[in-house]
Order: C-alpha cells, then structure tokens, then sequence
C-alpha cells in the first residue's frame, strides 16, 4: 500500500482533505501461503490456550484447486491422547473446525476452506461410512425393505449419498430436520 495523500483533518470539518492510497493486490499465491501459516499458527495457539499437547502439520490438497481456483488448507494435528478433540462423533472436532475458519476468514478478511483432521479421524470416518453405506444397500436389495440410518451431519450424509449415487437398485433420501436429519435407503423397483 502506498500513501499518494496523507489527507488533512480540517477544524470542525472544514478544509478537511481524504486521504489517497494506492491498493495492490497480493497474488494468489501468497494470499494463499499467508492463509495457510495463519491458519497454522492459530491452530497452534488454539490447542495452547485449551492446553492440549499436540502440533499441527499441513497437508498438501490438490484437489479443489484446479477447478475453483481456491485449495483448501488441510492440518492436521497429532499427538498422543487427543480423543478429547475429536468428540462424540467427530462433534468437537467440528466445532474446532468452525472456529478456525471463522478467525482465519476474519483476519484474513476472506473465505477461507480449511478442513482439521486429528489423528487421521476423518479419513477413517468416511471410509467406515462407506462400507456402512454398500452393507445397508446389499441389505436393502436382499430384503426389499428401506433402511433409515442414525442422524448424522449435513458432512456425512453426502458420504452416504455419494456412495450410493450409482449403486444399482438402491436410491436415498434425506428425511428429518435440523439435527435429526437421516438418510433413508430404498429398494427402486
């Protein structure tokens, strides 16, 4: 940022002059890298302040970056002991989640995608989703009758939707609302 005009505050208003700056814009590339040490730091700062012993690393994520131009930042954090920041379900490890992308898209004063993973607790998450997922349309198939899983987030259910997207002979639905929202799997016939 350049200052062309410092501006002047005049007396009660009067005679008073704007301030002139010239604005450039930061490339991409390091908005993103300001991003992901801020998002890093904090993190680190966050697990401090609830005095949990970990550190958090970042992952490399291509995925998203090549069709919306934004990468999510991805950390991941480990140690020894830290199911107390996963939570029932994942619930803590969410809110976690939330709170980072909150005070990074704040400072950042931009959206920021980021995704925390502890320990590995989300990749194995989603593949025991899947399997549930395929296990309960074999059953479906095999019995004719539809099978309405347990409430889960808006996250998990698209696991479940997704998995079965082109599964043979089954469909799914979301009932429910908020919170006690689930995923119904039906025979088609």
């Amino acid at each position: 940022m350049d200052v062309l005009n410092k501006g002047k505050p005049g007396f009660l208003g009067l005679g008073a002059e704007e301030a002139r700056v010239r604005v450039t814009k930061l490339p991409a590339e390091e908005t993103d890298r300001a991003s992901v040490i801020m998002a890093k730091e904090m993190l680190g700062r966050l697990l401090d302040l609830m005095r949990v012993p970990a550190s958090v690393s970042v992952r490399e994520l291509q995925l998203l970056g090549a069709t919306t131009g934004h990468v999510p930042i991805a950390l991941d954090i480990s140690g020894e002991d830290l199911g107390i920041l996963i939570g029932r379900r994942g619930q803590t490890l969410s809110s976690l989640q939330y709170l980072a992308y909150l005070i990074v898209s704040h400072q950042m004063k931009a959206r920021v995608h980021l995704s925390i993973d502890v320990e590995g607790y989300r990749e194995r998450r989603q593949e025991a989703l899947r399997n549930l997922a395929l296990r309960m349309a074999e059953q479906v198939k095999a019995t004719g009758h539809s099978v309405t899983l347990e409430p889960m987030p808006a996250g998990e259910r698209r696991i479940i939707h997704l998995a079965l997207q082109d599964y043979p002979g089954v469909t799914t639905h979301s009932i429910g609302e908020g919170e006690a929202r689930k995923v119904t799997i039906l025979c088609q016939r």
